[in-house]
Parts: structure tokens; C-alpha cells; sequence
């Protein structure tokens, strides 16, 4: 059975469960797909579709752009137990036909909201060659890399400190603990970059800050150096100071996520949510993966906060699905539902309970992939041309206009 794009996009408009997956591999995947496609490779069907699609009666449609990988997606789907699989009519061929937009890149969605979120909220921004003649000069400033640990360590502006994007607001006190600091929030291009910044700025932190405009792609077109192999991390609220630190960042983040309309619950309303077999729910506990590998909630899987927001395609696939967060802090939580509900999604809080017995270890998801087929992001590592990056950058501003054009994100910015 098919299904056309304006069904798609009907389902999409009115905010009813759908999984829309891209079966070809990364690289053709980034060079154009619909909003909220996800991708899944055909070979990797197997392993990442009972993992990423919960739910084995949701409503999914498989596309590709003439390669043949359908007919047998949809009998590797049916044997795995989906029951109300489809095939979107015409294709991605189908879809353009249809005059609706193709967005290219990987996280397509996540990082256009960061455009809109600077184009709405102004986020305030330095440039590379600004920033550093705050280095030079030695001024008090702060530089909080909102990117996973690995890529930090990869490459990072001078003296910047690991602060992975959820971390921010529980965190910032540690590594400036003045209010005149100055704080620069960066990552490798751009949307980490505004998130994160929004996010102080969000929740009232009393310092000035800035994202760092571009990230580490401005940085590097400006012609200054990177460091490489660092290991510098924010350290945990001091021992001496926890409750009041931990508790400002708590008000904050609750403050921010009530804002953005995220209800919280507890663990006996988590079951009746766990009950229901007519909406897919994600689980996620947002803490940094050695914390959650040491005790998290049993059924909770593991993404970074601020992965999640990044990366939310990938993480729930299922658009119009509900989503609900844990962390034994809080803020983690709050901060990352007040942009996981602003993206449009149902986000809830669970506030962790004290009697619930913690499983350890890696929460089994699929082995990571290989490099076959990987579409090369112009912002990663340190070998990219300069062409390369300027043309991302270019493509990124591009993205509010076309979220217009395209008309079915349903985004909202507090």
C-alpha cells in the first residue's frame, strides 16, 4: 500500500504518529530529504528499527529515490512485526513532484530551529577574530564547549572548557562563578553554539553571553588555531557549595521548562504512560554517559541533553510521539524539555524517584556504524576545506526561510 506526500503531510500538520524513513544510505540521505525524515539504512534495518521504532503498530512510511530498496524494506519490516507499513508514493522523486521542499544535511530540523531561535531571540553572538582579542588580552571571560566530550577533545577554541549542552545551566557557576565573566558558549558551526547561549540566557544566569558565531568552522576560516587533544571538563557543583549551586540551577531550569509548557510526573504516572499501547514513548535520561552507565532508572535509554536536541531525528524518529526525560538533578531535564517542547514535541519530566532500584551499564543499542556511507560533515575533524565550510555556513542561514516555505514544523520559541 502507498501512501501520497499529502498524506504525509496532513499527518504531519495535525501532529499524528508517523515514522518517515530514509532507506538510502547517509551521504545520498543528506543530499535531500523531507523535514522530518529520519534515516535508516537499509542494511542496518534489522539492527535499528525494533530499537528506534518502540512501537510495532505505528504508522511507518519508507521512501528511497529509485534504488529498489523498498519492496524489501517492507517485507524485513512486516517480518519484524510492524504491522502498518507503507511506501510513500513516487519516492523522493514523488515528494518533490508534489511541489514540498527537500532539506539537505543530517539533523535538518534541529539545526534550522537553532536559525529560527537566533533569528527570533537575536541570540547575542561574537565573532572568531573578536573572541580572540579577548583571549589575547587576557580578559575574564569563560569559553564552554556545548559539544560531546569527543569532539571537544578533537578540537577546541584555546582555553575552552568541556560543557556538553545540557550541562550548561547546572554547570556555568563552576567554571564562572563571577557574574562579570564574561561566558562564550561554541561548538563546530552553529546550532550548539545558539542553544546553548539561549539556554543561559533563558534561564537568567547573571553573566553577559555570547555564542561563538559559527563555532569552530568561523574560527578556523578566520585563519586562528585550534587546540587539539585537551581535557579540560567543567567540574561538579564544588562539595562545599552543592545544594545552593544545585538548587539555582534547579529553579532556573524548572522556571525555563515550565515556560515552554513541560508538565512533570512521577513514577507511578510514568507506568500509566508505559500503558498505553497506542502512543510510542521515548525514554531518555540525559546525563553524560559515564553517569548514566553508573545508575539510571530501569527503561530509561541514554542520549546527552544536548545531543538530544541536536540530534532528535535520530533519537526519535517517530514525530508526534511523546517523550519523557529523567535526570537525578534536574536541570539536565527541564533544559532539555523546554527545547525538546519547543521543537514541537510532548515532553515530560520525571522527577526521580528515591526508590527505585538503578540498573548499571550501557543502555543496549545498536553497535555504532561503520564509515560506509557516512556523509562527511563539513564541521567535524580537522581537515575540512575551507570551501566546504563556508558553504555549510551558507546553507544554514538559508534554513528559516525555508522552514517558511515548507510550513509543517510547528516549532514555537519562548
Amino acid at each position: 500500500m502507498t501512501v501520497t506526500p499529502h498524506q504525509i503531510r496532513n499527518a504531519l500538520l495535525a501532529r499524528d504518529e508517523i515514522a518517515l524513513i530514509d532507506l538510502r544510505e547517509e551521504s545520498a540521505f543528506a543530499a535531500g530529504h523531507p523535514l522530518f525524515a529520519a534515516q535508516i539504512p537499509l542494511r542496518r534495518l534489522d539492527l535499528e528499527a525494533p530499537w528506534r521504532l518502540p512501537r510495532r503498530n505505528v504508522p511507518v512510511v519508507v521512501y528511497d529515490a529509485g534504488e529498489g530498496l523498498v519492496a524489501p524494506a517492507l517485507e524485513r519490516l512486516g517480518s519484524l512485526g510492524f504491522g502498518e507499513v507503507h511506501a510513500l508514493d513516487g519516492g523522493l522523486d514523488g515528494w518533490a513532484a508534489a511541489g514540498f521542499e527537500l532539506f539537505e544535511d543530517v539533523n535538518s530540523y534541529s539545526k534550522a530551529f537553532g536559525e529560527l531561535v537566533e533569528h527570533l531571540r537575536h541570540t547575542p553572538s561574537l565573532p572568531a577574530p573578536e573572541v580572540q582579542a579577548l583571549i589575547d588580552e587576557k580578559a575574564d571571560i569563560a569559553i564552554l564547549d556545548a559539544r560531546r566530550f569527543e569532539e571537544y577533545a578533537t578540537m577546541s577554541i584555546p582555553g575552552g572548557v568541556s560543557v556538553p549542552g545540557a550541562e550548561l545551566v547546572l554547570r556555568a557557576r563552576e567554571v564562572a562563578p563571577d557574574p562579570d565573566t564574561t561566558i562564550i558558549v561554541n561548538c563546530a558551526g552553529r546550532t550548539r553554539s545558539i542553544i546553548g547561549a539561549q539556554s543561559l540566557v533563558n534561564a537568567g544566569v547573571p553573566n553577559r553571553v555570547y555564542a561563538l558565531r559559527n563555532g569552530t568552522i568561523g574560527w578556523t576560516l578566520a585563519g586562528q588555531s585550534l587546540e587539539t587533544g585537551q581535557q579540560r571538563r567543567a567540574a561538579e557543583p564544588a562539595s562545599d557549595g552543592i545544594d545552593d549551586r544545585v538548587n539555582e540551577a534547579r529553579t532556573r531550569a524548572r522556571a525555563v521548562s515550565y515556560r515552554a509548557g513541560v508538565r512533570h510526573i512521577d513514577w507511578g504516572e510514568l507506568a500509566w504512560l508505559r500503558a498505553q499501547s497506542d502512543r510510542t514513548l521515548y525514554q531518555y535520561d540525559v546525563r553524560l554517559p559515564e553517569v548514566y552507565a553508573a545508575g539510571h532508572l530501569p527503561g530509561f535509554r541514554n542520549a546527552q541533553g544536548g545531543q538530544l536536541v541536536q540530534e532528535t531525528d535520530h533519537n526519535a524518529p517517530v514525530r508526534g510521539s511523546r517523550i519523557v526525560l529523567s535526570d537525578d538533578l534536574g536541570p539536565r531535564a527541564d533544559m532539555t524539555a523546554s527545547w525538546l517542547a519547543q521543537l514541537g514535541w510532548e515532553v515530560l519530566v520525571l522527577d526521580w524517584p528515591d526508590h527505585v532500584v538503578l540498573e548499571t551499564g550501557p543502555d543496549g543499542a545498536p553497535p555504532p556504524r561503520g564509515p560506509e556511507g557516512r556523509y562527511k560533515r563539513p564541521y567535524e575533524g580537522t581537515d575540512n576545506a575551507a570551501a566546504a565550510m563556508q558553504a555549510y555556513l551558507d546553507w544554514e542561514f538559508g534554513l528559516v526561510e525555508q522552514l517558511r516555505r515548507d510550513g509543517t514544523h510547528g516549532f514555537t520559541v519562548i
